[in-house]
């Protein structure tokens, strides 16, 4: 399954993190950018999501395609890198200006993570 493939725009997610004590952690975030075959990114605030996966770099998201039904798909996650500046970050607040009601600038950080897994939805 082609990670491009699988994630469509308009559809969104629910990831999941824990911290290193294990306490878990469930957000609604959009569909990530798809970086390469094995790759995507996410933007993030200063809130739990980004303390939790800087502690513990694994991590779900449970993808919701548009429309009617249950498509979609679970992917399991692991986090390879961050950045604080950058193309990446300014692509991501660009975005996020067009489709959320929330402040772009309140995007800090972009996280890298590698698709250890892909599954279907249902």
């Amino acid at each position: 399954m082609k990670i491009g493939d699988v994630l469509k725009p308009g559809g969104r997610g629910v990831i999941g993190t824990a911290s290193k004590a294990g306490v878990v952690n469930m957000a609604v975030y959009g569909v990530p950018h798809v970086v390469d075959d094995e790759t995507v990114a996410w933007g993030m605030t200063e809130g739990r999501t980004w303390n939790n996966v800087r502690e513990n770099p694994n991590a779900s998201y449970t993808y919701f395609a548009p429309g009617e039904g249950f498509h979609g798909a679970r992917l399991m996650l692991s986090l390879t890198r961050t950045e604080d500046s950058g193309k990446m970050l300014a692509k991501i607040r660009e975005r996020t200006g067009m489709v959320s009601p929330g402040n772009p600038e309140a995007v800090k950080h972009v996280a890298y993570f590698k698709v250890v897994e892909t599954r279907p939805l249902v």
